[in-house]
């Protein structure tokens, strides 16, 4: 049984904490459990009365959060829910919570999921070519390259890849996929390389397979779900802190905090002010110390916002 630190390790952990304000009685959800580093961190500062929901859909961090060497105690303190948490409502209306003091989000693709080769989220090994976090169900990355519609993998490779040469990339994996599936890492990077740029090939991978990995996952999708359902559960007071990784990612929880709105709409009351159900915290983006910037190559990409809720509406209204 791995370690939670082996397992992954948490960024900016005390800017997560700190972004909590976290009150011993309250009640807190850790919306992705992972390696445990942060809902740990989050139970060793709860006292009698306060609780916390950590969610994750993967069975590896299920098995993680209560093995040897997980780090989580407090137990009567701790639930585990083994979902995705864009069913946030439901899970907590099913165990009699009605508010929430703080939410906390680590979004992305783990350490560990990179690192295992079975998982099939790293191409530096060739391996099945799975990609989900929940394997338990749902369709593969490699079966959405045997099924999709050129015109949808297309999509997919530009929306949640950026990536200019994806047209070229989805009529060469439809056309390599009569002849030979593609069921590997190493079937897709071959599929590919005649359109990545040598320069930044890394990079370029590296978005083609993030592409991948969100669309196996709904990702965007759950995470707008998420953060809608979480806004109506924060108590007055309570905290949002979201940590993102790419741009598709932040536009969303930016936009939602900013306006409450995914496509970032503002409305406006009589008198010409933004009506929101959130405000931010932090205007400016939260990134990882130098020192931890050092040690922790996840953190790099990381940006960490935070918000509360915003009772200025109601005042308003």
């Amino acid at each position: 049984m791995l370690t939670m630190y082996e397992y992954h390790t948490p960024v900016m952990l005390e800017e997560c904490l700190e972004g909590l304000q976290i009150r011993p009685d309250g009640i807190y959800v850790d919306v992705t459990f992972g390696g445990g580093g942060h809902s740990r961190a989050i139970l060793e500062r709860l006292g009698k009365g306060g609780h916390l929901y950590s969610f994750d859909q993967d069975p590896d961090a299920e098995a993680n959060a209560f093995g040897e060497g997980s780090g989580i105690s407090n137990l009567d303190r701790f639930t585990f829910i083994r979902s995705n948490f864009r069913y946030l409502s439901n899970w907590m209306r099913y165990h009699g919570v009605k508010q929430i003091d703080g939410l906390l989000a680590d979004l992305g693709v783990s350490s560990h999921h990179l690192d295992e080769p079975e998982r099939g989220f790293a191409f530096r090994f060739d391996s099945p070519l799975d990609m989900r976090m929940n394997t338990r169900a749902g369709k593969t990355a490699a079966d959405i390259l045997a099924q999709a519609e050129e015109s949808e993998i297309s999509k997919i490779l530009a929306i949640y890849g950026e990536l200019k040469q994806a047209k070229r990339m989805a009529s060469a994996i439809v056309k390599q996929r009569t002849q030979k599936p593609i069921a590997t890492t190493g079937d897709l990077c071959e599929v590919l390389s005649p359109y990545i740029n040598k320069k930044a090939e890394k990079k370029e991978l590296a978005q083609a397979f993030q592409a991948l990995r969100i669309e196996v996952n709904h990702e965007m999708q759950a995470l707008e779900e998420m953060l809608l359902q979480a806004t109506k559960l924060l108590a007055p007071d309570g905290r949002l802190v979201v940590m993102t990784y790419h741009s598709l990612e932040d536009r969303i929880v930016k936009n939602i905090i900013r306006s409450g709105h995914v496509d970032g709409h503002i409305e406006q009351d009589f008198y010409g002010r933004i009506i929101a159900p959130l405000k931010a915290v932090n205007n400016k983006v939260i990134t990882a110390r130098d020192e931890e910037l050092e040690s922790n190559p996840r953190s790099r990409s990381a940006k960490l916002r935070i918000a509360t809720r915003n009772d200025d509406d109601k005042k308003k209204a």
